[in-house]
């Protein structure tokens, strides 16, 4: 079977071309600038260069037709027609607590999106437009919602309430969610058969490090703990977003500039982070350069930002009772053995030694400790597209 993931944003989307029996990707791409002057698909048919094409697209459904038209391109595409796309899977941020897996698309599960919207109004309702367009312009082809929070739902009461009336969960679903449960998944996963261990034997935290952070404590498997909560704004500090803080900096910030809370929330989730800190980018490898060019801001957010990771680390060991690996992964945690190497620097009293040639490695699958090290700590590239895919077919395929 042929599946097609697709990652909408609210200004972008992601997608790949997945042969189901071989796992191959035959083409993938993304779409950037949806709804801004600019716009433009950059896009990879396997085995060939990166093709870029400049074309204007208004919404995600003329940015979904030209992926399409790409796919079925007489000269690049990789397959004839639409009618070789078997199945459709889409990547879907919040499902709250009525989704515990992944399903397929209905009328009353496209309700149930549309109600957690509020939860996340950046990507609900651009997920739900993928979702409409591809069933739209791919009628009676499966359409399967595979959701970030889906992972979570393992998590036990003790980690996921707030201290908070217990009515703010009952009646308003105020709740920890957590995200980024794809990643945290496949990659849990993957070190288990990587290790040749039994998955129901390890004790896992997973490091997913990137623009958006997020870190998951998994025992036997199952989610028991993550960073982010109610929304992607909770845990680490990440490119943007100032992660966990006091909440009566909100009033505190509102009063002493005359915002209102929408003003002072689009400062918490676009202007802070790595970026506030710094004052120079919310790209890690930016922040880096300058650090290494005596930036002090640079190295403040870089620091923090380690020591935030190695603190979360600590207290999931604790969670857990133990840990059996530590795994990076994303962007930064795959691509920055500077920043791995700085969080493991906490964590000597776990017995962790790290290997420094391992750690070098750049996006591969490694064990970056070394063979004396008591906890194992590993690199394992994410991939989120993959984990869609495979619980696209196995739903499309029942």
């Amino acid at each position: 079977m042929n599946i097609l993931v697709i990652n909408c944003g609210s200004s972008s989307l992601k997608f790949q071309l997945i042969e189901s029996n071989t796992e191959a990707v035959l083409g993938k791409g993304l779409c950037e600038r949806i709804g801004i002057d600019g716009s433009r698909i950059v896009y990879t048919p396997a085995g060939k260069d990166k093709i870029t094409i400049e074309s204007p697209m208004p919404t995600h459904t003329e940015a979904i037709k030209l992926v399409l038209d790409c796919l079925t391109d007489a000269e690049n595409g990789v397959i004839a027609s639409l009618a070789e796309i078997n199945a459709v899977g889409h990547r879907v941020v919040h499902g709250g607590e009525k989704f515990a897996s992944s399903v397929l698309v209905n009328d009353e599960v496209i309700a149930a999106i549309e109600e957690c919207a509020d939860l996340a109004p950046l990507h609900n309702p651009a997920n739900l437009i993928g979702i409409r367009v591809c069933m739209e312009l791919m009628p009676g082809v499966p359409e399967v919602a595979v959701f970030d929070t889906a992972f979570h739902q393992t998590m036990p009461e003790k980690a996921f309430l707030y201290g908070l009336p217990y009515e703010a969960y009952t009646e308003d679903k105020i709740r920890r969610y957590g995200f980024h449960g794809t990643s945290h998944s496949y990659v849990s996963k993957r070190v288990a058969s990587f290790l040749g261990k039994d998955l129901a034997d390890l004790k896992t935290i997973v490091c997913h490090l990137g623009n958006g952070s997020s870190i998951a404590a998994v025992n036997g498997g199952k989610c028991v703990d993550t960073s982010m909560g109610l929304t992607p704004l909770a845990g680490l500090m990440m490119g943007t977003r100032c992660g966990d803080i006091d909440p009566s900096i909100l009033e505190f910030y509102a009063g002493k500039h005359g915002w209102d809370i929408h003003e002072v929330t689009d400062v918490l989730n676009k202007k802070s982070g790595v970026l506030g800190v710094s004052g120079v980018s919310s790209d890690f490898r930016d922040v880096e350069e300058a650090a290494d060019a005596g930036n002090v801001r640079c190295q403040y957010a870089l620091e923090a930002f380690k020591y935030q990771v190695a603190k979360i680390i600590g207290s999931y060991v604790a969670a857990m009772n133990g840990v059996d690996a530590i795994v990076f992964t994303a962007g930064v945690g795959e691509n920055s053995a500077t920043t791995r190497q700085g969080v493991c620097d906490y964590l000597g009293y776990l017995g962790i030694t790290i290997d420094a040639e391992a750690n070098g490695k750049r996006g591969e699958e490694i064990v970056i400790s070394t063979a004396d090290s008591k906890v194992k700590v590993l690199v394992i590239p994410t991939n989120e597209e993959l984990m869609i895919a495979r619980d696209t077919l196995a739903l499309a395929t029942k």
